[in-house]
């Protein structure tokens, strides 16, 4: 039991207010550079009043820079993370809980291993396959000896060559290959009763109408909750991304905000503009949080057992 003492009050009040201090003072900051001018941060430095340059500092974002169609960019990328880890989280998981398939439980820890290996460890061989994903193929008639044969009739062998880098299904296809989401939902699919099972098929319900009438109901707040984590997660991406993408206009807005930074050192970059781009970019995570957060909150306290 708690003791409900005034002291005790006081201290977690001030110990909250710190804490919202040490959060929001870097948000309030950002802000407050926004409004200042290139030319007054060169003279006297940042500054914590608030300008009148906001408003400027955004048509020179908007007009100069390629923030606007790398925030597209990045909105399709996000989307597509979330999008497609949702589904095939959602599958996999159904299939390795409701299914009795062999070594179930060595897929589970393989697919698990896919989250010690993120995007960033095998940027070199992701980029490898990338570049040209029919390249398994080539190997396949080079190993079956085929490539040999059709080069004694044609005189050339066959090479063949489809690169994804500089698209969004190329920026978003790596993002997407982790067990995170199968984690989660398979945790909540251990929290139903077996007796649901039983009560789908004596109605006649099979695999398919199970999963999708009984199940993706059940699921939404999960779901949910993994949408925005991996929502963010692809919003968030710098490293692959900045590889993968070789023009201004395929990249996505984390790595624009890291190019407005200038190449010479000796340059003071334009903070103000920098923050103004900061604030767009933050500004849609934010809008996903605020939106679904209860979703997300409900999602990881129910998938816990």
């Amino acid at each position: 039991m708690v003791e409900n003492s005034r002291s005790l009050n006081i201290v977690a009040s001030i110990l909250l207010a710190l804490g919202m201090l040490f959060i929001i003072g870097p948000l309030g900051l950002m802000l407050l550079t926004a409004t200042q001018s290139y030319e007054s941060v060169l003279r006297s430095g940042l500054s914590y009043w608030p300008g009148n340059q906001l408003f400027e500092n955004l048509r020179q974002l908007l007009t100069t820079t390629a923030i606007p169609v790398q925030l597209w960019n990045s909105v399709v990328v996000a989307l597509l993370v979330a999008t497609c880890k949702c589904l095939l989280s959602f599958v996999a998981a159904f299939v390795l809980v409701f299914f009795s398939i062999r070594h179930r439980s060595l897929l589970f820890a393989l697919i698990l291993f896919t989250i010690m290996l993120p995007v960033d460890v095998r940027v070199i061989t992701t980029y490898g396959v990338a570049s040209n994903v029919l390249s398994p193929i080539n190997a396949l008639l080079d190993v079956t000896g085929l490539n040999g044969l059709i080069a004694s009739v044609t005189g050339t062998p066959v090479h063949l060559q489809l690169s994804v880098l500089n698209t969004h299904f190329g920026l978003a296809a790596p993002l997407i290959a982790q067990g995170t989401g199968v984690f989660l939902f398979r945790q909540f699919f251990r929290t139903l009763t077996p007796d649901l099972v039983k009560a789908a098929k004596m109605d006649g319900a099979g695999p398919l109408r199970f999963m999708v009438d009984i199940l993706l109901p059940l699921a939404m707040t999960p779901l949910a909750s993994l949408f925005v984590l991996e929502f963010l997660s692809g919003w968030t991406q710098y490293m692959w991304p900045l590889v993968a993408s070789s023009t201004a206009d395929m990249q996505t807005a984390v790595v624009g905000l890291a190019r407005l930074l200038p190449d010479d050192d000796s340059v003071i970059p334009n903070f103000p503009m920098i923050m103004v781009g900061a604030m767009f970019v933050a500004a849609i995570p934010l809008a996903v949080i605020a939106f679904l957060q209860r979703y997300m909150v409900r999602g990881l306290v129910l998938s816990e057992k």
